[in-house]
């Protein structure tokens, strides 16, 4: 019989396992083999698998209504709506499909804002490297990556791209009088799970309000209380964005992603200057409001920082154990991982090899952003096997 893999486009190296099953921290293979499942699909399903209250969510709102469009309303997405807006800085929400475009949203309402406002030079985006903000042409070009730029035409302007971490050419950019907005990662996720230092976004934050630019944050991948608050920003004081991208724990595995933003900016984005077919439907409401019910309890959010606490601390035993091959623990919450002297690539296949699963990132990081309703038995569990697995690893 033929491959019937060769139909799909060859745009993944996936290994072969294949998974039919999730339970809480674990998913099973078709022959029953378990996994200690420690990346969640990548930041994703932050209430594990198969969570009873999704399922029950989701199976009562199959049963009633999948999809009318935005042509109608949605009484389950106007109560997210005010949820979201009731819990972070903003005043509107825009729901989509994907953290993707989420991002596209944020982009157009940025350069929306100074059109409406009559200043229709502001167009730069500026962004910082190692970056990711998704796959479409917008995306990509924002993000800067030139692996990922490759073969899709010339960059698009209206993009300025700066060295991560550098505040001075970050001073100079901001004060342009073509500068729209910042669009950057509080904990950068592909980059190498790095987490940009607190003083310094505030000091963005500031720098934006002098020259009358926007702050956008992409908190696709560590919001939704991966870092220990409902979102990265509120970890700092006296900074709020101005719009905010949220996707991947928003939906706990169920596709759906959102636009947050301030009155200020969202007040221009009037029929017909954007829209999304599926965004907001009934089934991706009805699993939001339960993950968005869970997530936002304090209480919640407590256990999140303690468990990450002591996921930190056994990490950083691992790496005093192994300093020939292990540089330091990076990132923040559950959102965090090993940086390690060599590419980690082999590292991941081998604590596969002992049922555990994990991601990579830039900067030669093995990644981890397990569910955020982890124990401490499951922390014993997959960093006794990462050390296993680092004491084994013959780096290339």
């Amino acid at each position: 019989m033929s491959d019937p893999r060769q139909h799909i486009m060859p745009v993944y190296r996936p290994p072969e396992e294949v998974f039919v099953k999730g339970e809480g921290p674990y998913l099973f293979t078709e022959d029953g083999a378990r996994y200690l499942d420690f990346i969640a699909g990548i930041a994703v399903n932050a209430l594990g698998h198969a969570h009873p209250a999704m399922v029950a969510a989701l199976q009562e709102q199959a049963g009633k209504l999948w999809h009318t469009s935005n042509m109608f309303r949605v009484r389950a997405g106007e109560e997210l709506a005010d949820k979201i807006c009731r819990d972070t800085f903003a005043d509107r929400v825009f729901f989509t499909n994907s953290g993707t475009e989420a991002i596209e949203c944020a982009l157009k309402t940025a350069r929306k804002y100074h059109w409406a406002n009559g200043n229709q030079e502001r167009i730069d985006i500026i962004t910082f490297t190692g970056a990711f903000h998704g796959r479409s042409l917008g995306a990509i070009n924002a993000g800067g990556n030139p692996k990922y730029l490759e073969g899709f035409g010339p960059p698009l302007p209206g993009f300025v791209h700066l060295e991560w971490g550098d505040m001075d050419a970050f001073e100079e950019a901001v004060s342009r009088p073509t500068a729209a907005a910042i669009l950057i990662e509080p904990v950068q996720g592909e980059g190498g799970v790095r987490a940009l230092p607190d003083e310094q976004l505030k000091r963005m934050r500031e720098l934006c309000d002098e020259h009358g630019v926007l702050m956008i944050l992409d908190e696709v991948q560590c919001g939704m209380g991966r870092t220990g608050k409902l979102f990265a920003y509120q970890w700092v004081d006296g900074v709020e964005p101005d719009i905010l991208c949220s996707a991947k724990g928003i939906g706990g595995g169920f596709p759906f992603g959102a636009c947050l933003t301030t009155e200020a900016c969202g007040e221009h984005m009037q029929p017909g200057s954007h829209g999304s077919t599926y965004g907001g439907n009934p089934l991706a409401m009805a699993v939001g409001n339960v993950v968005w019910d869970i997530i936002s309890d304090e209480k919640f959010l407590a256990e999140v920082r303690r468990v990450s606490g002591s996921l930190a601390q056994s990490l950083k035993g691992i790496a005093d154990s192994h300093p020939d091959k292990v540089e330091e623990v990076t990132g923040r919450g559950l959102l965090t991982g090993l940086k390690m002297k060599a590419d980690p690539k082999s590292l991941q296949g081998l604590c596969r090899d002992r049922n555990l699963l994990t991601g990579v990132a830039g900067a030669n990081v093995l990644r981890l952003a397990p569910p955020l309703n982890i124990t401490d038995a499951h922390v014993r569990e997959a960093t006794g096997i990462i050390d296993e697995a680092i004491t084994a690893w013959e780096p290339a």
